[in-house]
C-alpha cells in the first residue's frame, strides 16, 4: 500500500512538471515536457524510496534499532543531479555575451523541488508553486517583453 502512494505521488509530480515543461515545449526551450515530467516524478520517487527504506522492518538493525535517515540528503541529492541537467540546459555562445538556457535551467530546478514537495506529501505547496512558476514565466516574461517593446519606440 505505501508504494502505491510513492506511486501516486510520482503520478502527481509528473503532472506537475509536465504543465510547466508544455510551457517550455511550446516555447521551444532546451528542455521540455518530457524532461520536466521526468525530473519532477524522479524527485518525488526519491524522497518517495528513501522513505520507505527508513521504515523498511527488513533494514532494521538486530537489536530493533531502527534505520534514521536525514530527509535534507535526500533534497541535496535531487538538488546535485539536477545540476547537471540544468548545467546541460544553459548555453553560451562564443564571442557573445549572451547565455540561453538559464529560465530553463532554473525551471528544471523548480520542477524539481515541486517534486521533493510531492514526496513529502505536501501536495498543496506543490501545487501553489507549479501555478507561481507558470505566473514567471508567462505573465512576467509577457510583461517584460511588452515593456521592451515600448521602450524601442
Amino acid at each position: 500500500m505505501d508504494q502505491l502512494l510513492v506511486l501516486r505521488d510520482a503520478a502527481i509530480a509528473m503532472a506537475l512538471g509536465g504543465v510547466i515543461g508544455f510551457e517550455r515545449e511550446l516555447k521551444n526551450r532546451p528542455a521540455g515536457f518530457r524532461t520536466h515530467m521526468l525530473v519532477a516524478g524522479a524527485a518525488a520517487l526519491l524522497i518517495g524510496v528513501g522513505q520507505l527504506v527508513v521504515d523498511d522492518p527488513r533494514l532494521h538493525g538486530s537489536g530493533g534499532n531502527r534505520l534514521t535517515i536525514d530527509p535534507l540528503r535526500l533534497v541535496e541529492a535531487v538538488v546535485a543531479g539536477v545540476a547537471f541537467i540544468g548545467a546541460g540546459t544553459i548555453f553560451g555562445r562564443r564571442g557573445s555575451e549572451v547565455v540561453v538556457g538559464i529560465t530553463t535551467a532554473a525551471a528544471i530546478l523548480m520542477v524539481a523541488v515541486i517534486g521533493v514537495m510531492v514526496g513529502f506529501r505536501y501536495h498543496l505547496l506543490a501545487g501553489a508553486s507549479t501555478a507561481l512558476t507558470l505566473v514567471v514565466l508567462t505573465v512576467i516574461a509577457w510583461a517584460e517583453k511588452r515593456m521592451s517593446l515600448n521602450q524601442g519606440k
